[in-house]
């Protein structure tokens, strides 16, 4: 009982980190989905340089014009 009371405080704080880092990486999954580019762009639709959509969208458009 002595080692379980000894070992409690650092099974907590994994747990607790653990947790935190679940959290973000799945905020950062569901922001890719919804075509935010997680760049911290308030409001960003996935066309500045850090997304890397931006690059397909901008040839989508370049061939659009072309048509």
């Amino acid at each position: 009982m002595e080692w379980f009371t000894n070992v409690m405080p650092s099974v907590l704080i994994g747990l607790v980190l653990a947790v935190i880092v679940f959290l973000i990486i799945r905020s950062k999954i569901r922001e890719r989905k919804r075509g935010g580019c997680s760049c911290g762009c308030p409001g960003c639709s996935g066309t500045c340089p850090h997304s890397a959509g931006s690059n397909i969208k901008q040839h989508e458009e370049k061939r659009d014009e072309i048509k």
